[in-house]
């Protein structure tokens, strides 16, 4: 009698608890440099204050490692898939990566939480067959117990001073699904009903409105862009009802299109684009250019908000 076993997912994504610097540096350290010896590429993508501890440690080995600050690279949860983990990941194909990617630190906004933790639980399925380890460490002193519990469901994997263990609660899809919330209605929104006809009203009517709310420069340019590129998608798969809104939000300038579509693929706009490939690639410029991106979406409608940073 023979017997099969499924096959053991080379892709690793623990998430590691830690108290203060002492147990940041005890867990972080010795897999960059377990990697280094290994003769793997190791990247390190964690907020500034924890980027300039590890650097300390390495010492001279720091040259060795693919140092990158997430609170500006991975501002936007939607971006670190594509350009940071992707980015680092794709160009060492041929050999296992090890990634310490922290895309949650305590000072992270309400508004943006709901992204960050889509964004851990869709690492899963980004990088399924992959020979790549993505450590992500969170703060047990400074996160809610909440976001404690949401580690426990996106990642496989879980890592403190007891050690390494399976986590029983791992689902990744609930997450996704549990976080796909109804965005809510602006109270002092401009609004445009839009067809396929006026993508140059669209491209103005967002650049009016957002320049008087203070956004100028490369970022007015960069909002130009991408209300061209989500109203062109919106018109091509929204199914209709196409409305456009602008509006001030502290110190940003929010902008959302929503439509009749609906998004199957969790993984939309998340995958980095073959220069060869044609067509539109509108949801992906969105997250490469936006400091936030919140997505809501189910059978009979989609709302997609992007937010600038005056």
């Amino acid at each position: 009698m023979s017997t099969t076993t499924a096959p053991v997912d080379p892709f690793v994504h623990p998430a590691l608890f830690y108290r203060g610097v002492r147990q940041y540096l005890q867990a972080t350290m010795p897999f960059v440099r377990g990697g280094l010896a290994a003769g793997e590429p190791v990247a390190v993508a964690v907020p500034g204050q924890n980027l300039k501890l590890l650097r300390a440690e390495l010492g001279e080995a720091a040259s060795e490692v693919h140092l990158i600050d997430m609170a500006e690279a991975g501002r936007n949860p939607g971006r670190i898939i594509p350009a940071v983990l992707r980015a680092f990941a794709d160009l060492h194909s041929d050999r296992r990566v090890r990634i310490i990617g922290e895309p949650i630190w305590p000072e992270r906004s309400a508004v943006e939480y709901p992204a960050c933790v889509q964004h851990e639980a869709l690492i899963n399925f980004a990088f399924e067959g992959r020979n790549v380890t993505i450590l992500c460490p969170y703060d047990l002193d400074g996160l809610d117990p909440a976001v404690i519990r949401d580690a426990e469901l996106t990642h496989p994997h879980l890592m403190d001073g007891s050690g390494l263990r399976f986590s029983d609660d791992y689902a990744p899809e609930y997450i996704i699904q549990e976080y796909n919330r109804p965005l809510p209605d602006p109270p002092n929104a401009v609004t445009l009903a839009f067809g396929g006809d006026q993508l140059p009203q669209v491209r103005d009517f967002a650049v009016e409105h957002a320049s008087r709310i203070g956004l100028s420069g490369e970022r007015l340019q960069d909002l130009r862009l991408i209300a061209s590129e989500l109203a062109a998608n919106s018109l091509d798969y929204g199914g209709g009802s196409e409305v456009l809104r602008v509006w001030p939000e502290g110190d940003q300038v929010v902008m959302d299109i929503s439509d009749a579509g609906h998004i199957t693929d969790p993984l939309a706009g998340r995958r980095p684009a073959d220069p060869r490939q044609r067509g539109s690639r509108g949801l992906l410029v969105t997250n490469l250019l936006s400091d936030l991106v919140r997505v809501h979406t189910v059978e009979d409608g989609t709302t997609i908000r992007v937010y600038f940073t005056i």
